[in-house]
């Protein structure tokens, strides 16, 4: 089972929660007990699971991104001025596999799932989910 999440982003860089969505893709897939890989497409987007219930989390890590990994000094700016955006979606990567126990996403309590856009904003941005497992 595959189920496409479209979305928009509002900023260079911010992380999206796409928690919810996910989770819906992974009920109307009928899976009970398996997998959801879950994956950014796209050479300057990621996903990432971490915090969602303080928004200041997504935040910290925007912050210390910047940081650690600036704009305006890296070779790939000569062409399209995002090699920035680049080496932070290859640290964190396009994909996370979560399990599915019994219908649900088997996240902790304070866990989400999150887009990472590093060089929006995108009026178009794609996650695929595709769900491995027993069905209903």
């Amino acid at each position: 089972m595959r189920a496409i999440i479209d979305l928009r982003t509002n900023r260079k860089e911010e992380l999206v929660d796409i928690t919810a969505r996910v989770e819906q893709a992974v009920l109307e897939s009928g899976v009970r007990d398996g997998l959801v890989s879950v994956y950014a497409q796209g050479a300057t987007a990621a996903i990432m699971i971490q915090e969602n219930w303080d928004a200041s989390v997504p935040t910290d890590v925007v912050n210390f991104l910047a940081k650690i990994i600036p704009p305006g000094v890296w070779l790939h700016d000569q062409q399209d001025n995002n090699g920035d955006a680049h080496i932070k979606a290859g640290l964190f990567g396009p994909s996370e596999s979560i399990p599915i126990i019994g219908g649900r996403l088997g996240l902790s309590t304070w866990q989400g799932i999150f887009l990472c856009e590093f060089d929006g904003p995108r009026s178009s941005r794609r996650v695929v989910c595709t769900m491995l497992g027993e069905r209903e």
